[in-house]
């Protein structure tokens, strides 16, 4: 039992530490990572260091910089809706997520489709088609982290 334990924090920390990063087109060459997340922070390229920290996210919010100070939120995300600042006003939605597609606003409208999230690559409207990848992530990213890459 305490082997286990063991083995199962030892994998978790590993999963922790992973970092993902965001590559220009359908890309897995180093020079073409734009941006590196490491559960936390948002760098940009293939740096880690403090001083290239371009976004925070806790969870919920993302944060400008290193901070997590309530003044410097950028963005809410609930689960589906991606608001404006510290907001849940549907007002302030700027982007629905319904696990495959982002659309524009609060809408669920084909033709309000942005993007399309599949297979770890990030497609412009509503399509698979290799000629419309303009990302390639290899590794999870949280929608709201996809889209401060993005924007």
């Amino acid at each position: 039992m305490k082997r286990r334990l063991v083995f199962i924090f030892t994998l978790i920390s590993l999963v922790t530490m992973a970092q993902t990063q965001l590559f220009r087109g359908k890309s897995s060459y180093s020079g073409d990572i734009l941006f590196t997340f490491d559960g936390q922070k948002i760098y940009k390229g293939r740096s880690t260091y403090s001083s290239d920290i371009l976004y925070t996210w806790d969870g919920k919010y993302i944060y400008k910089g290193r901070s997590n100070y309530s003044g410097d939120i950028l963005y809410t995300w609930d689960g589906k809706y991606l608001y404006n600042g510290k907001s849940t006003y549907s007002g302030d939605i700027v982007l629905t997520f319904d696990g495959t597609y982002i659309y524009r606003g609060k809408s669920t409208y084909s033709g309000d489709i942005l993007y399309t999230v599949e297979n770890g690559y990030l497609y412009r409207g509503k399509s698979t088609y290799s000629g419309d990848i303009l990302y390639s992530i290899n590794g999870l990213l949280p929608l709201p982290v996809l889209v401060m890459m993005i924007l």
